[in-house]
């Protein structure tokens, strides 16, 4: 009976096990990378003013030298995104303070054509943080101020450079938890969470952003200031500008400060790492999940044999669940009862086995194993670069063709340098990651045959889609 399980130590990992932790970094060297103008040689600079020395001292009368990043070894990581895929050709990267510093540096380049690239932890993955060309690079690292944490309301308030991980060591200490979490919490900062709109794993039970950011205040491209850092959970004085930066990308403005509500920290977690032989039964399960667990269902992530594979090998651990697994369930319960949380998750357990959901399952209660769990979940994107050239594409899809892309995709690459087609992500968002790894060939020509591929194949699985076609 799974019940038992829950007062025994999670099996696969032993006490003494170190604990990883994810450093959001690359070996390849910054130098190596193509330039992304070179890459993709059909994109054209737009008439813009090149930078000169003049526009360089300005900006250093403004924020002092120390503030303005102009050797080349300085600026280097700046224009290279994480992947290592993209690299621009900015030669200067302003680091302000303060929204009246960002304002200052908006206005002077808006006023001189000057075109800019905002950067937070730089831990995208789409290339989208760093300079295609030389833009200047206006970089958050040091907006990092938690202005204040109120216990009682649970609203945080905050500069927008604050490192997430940074943010929920702050508010767990006051018995609060971030809405929002993410496997590169040790290095992405809120504010470009706020600007992508980010998911992560805790959406299934707080909700996306726009639920949880009470208001932002922002700079747009003519220096004016934006106040909309209202830190009432209900505002109806007007229209919610703050919702259209959630996601802007940096479109509309830069996002400096940020008031976002946190909820109480559960008093309870319980972590299910399950095998699956089919994706049918992923669907069951999860329906069952959501029917057993009801409000203690904090989290729903899949992933299937070779993303659990990889991390396992990137990460030397043994695999929770037998290693030839097609797919696997990592499930969170989060509440503020242990007992009542367990006896959910023992009769959601009991009830899955009893119809043939899940094969084998390994449960963790004690915080150091559970993050060990979750370590093998997060460890995934890292562990997927030791390898090779890896091309990363997050598909939304209806639920039941979630993972429909993969199969797709490991059929149509057949016969060329890709050496590994693997999928994951959050099931109840209906976001899957797919992954396709090479270790052979030129990134430029690899990635464009495998984006045009995915593109394709997410075409036919959009329009063929039966619920869709009822619309």
């Amino acid at each position: 009976m799974f019940s038992n399980y829950l007062a025994r130590p999670c099996r696969y990992f032993p006490a003494q096990c170190t604990v990883v932790k994810f450093l959001h970094t690359s070996p390849v060297k910054c130098s190596s990378v193509e330039l992304t103008q070179i890459r993709y040689s059909n994109l054209k600079r737009g008439n813009y003013t090149s930078l000169a020395d003049k526009h360089v001292s300005f900006f250093e009368s403004l924020l002092s030298k120390t503030r303005v990043l102009t050797d080349k070894s300085d600026v280097e990581s700046y224009n290279v995104d994480w992947l290592k895929t993209m690299r621009g050709a900015s030669k200067v990267v302003l680091k302000p303070k303060s929204t009246e510093e960002v304002s200052e540096i908006l206005k002077y380049c808006n006023d001189n054509v000057l075109a800019v690239c905002p950067q937070g932890g730089n831990t995208g993955l789409v290339g989208g943080s760093v300079p295609v060309f030389d833009e200047i690079v206006i970089s958050t690292v040091l907006m990092n101020e938690i202005i204040s944490i109120n216990k009682t309301s649970g609203v945080l308030v905050c500069q927008a450079g604050c490192v997430l991980e940074n943010l929920e060591a702050e508010v767990t200490e006051r018995g609060l938890v971030m809405p929002l979490d993410l496997g590169a919490k040790g290095s992405c900062h809120i504010g470009g969470n706020i600007s992508t709109n980010a998911g992560g794993i805790r959406l299934l039970r707080y909700g996306s952003l726009h639920g949880s950011v009470l208001g932002v205040e922002a700079v747009k491209a003519d220096g004016t200031v934006v106040d909309c850092l209202s830190t009432l959970k209900k505002d109806n004085t007007g229209y919610h500008l703050k919702h259209l930066f959630l996601g802007s990308e940096g479109t509309l403005g830069i996002v400096t400060k940020v008031a976002i509500q946190c909820p109480p920290k559960p008093q309870a977690v319980n972590v299910a790492f399950l095998a699956l032989d089919s994706f049918e039964k992923v669907l069951a399960t999860y329906r069952l999940a959501r029917s057993c667990l009801g409000e203690v269902l904090s989290s729903f992530e899949f992933m299937d044999r070779d993303s659990l594979m990889v991390a396992v090998t990137g990460l030397k651990l043994k695999s929770p669940v037998p290693e030839d697994t097609p797919f696997s369930l990592l499930i969170e319960t989060s509440g503020g009862n242990s007992d009542h949380d367990e006896a959910k998750l023992s009769l959601f357990l009991e009830q899955a086995t009893n119809k043939g959901f899940i094969n084998d399952g390994t449960l963790a209660t004690e915080p150091s194993r559970i993050k060990m769990l979750w370590d093998l979940r997060e460890g995934i994107t890292q562990s997927l670069t030791m390898d090779g050239y890896v091309y990363k594409y997050d598909i939304s899809l209806p639920m039941e063709h979630f993972y429909d892309i993969v199969s797709i995709m490991k059929e149509r690459l057949k016969g060329t340098s890709f050496i590994r087609c693997c999928g994951y992500g959050h099931v109840e968002t209906s976001l899957i990651s797919s992954n396709l790894l090479s270790t052979s060939g030129q990134p430029s020509t690899v990635a464009v045959s495998a984006l045009s591929m995915a593109s394709d194949s997410r075409r036919r699985l959009w329009f063929t889609s039966p619920s869709l076609l009822k619309l």
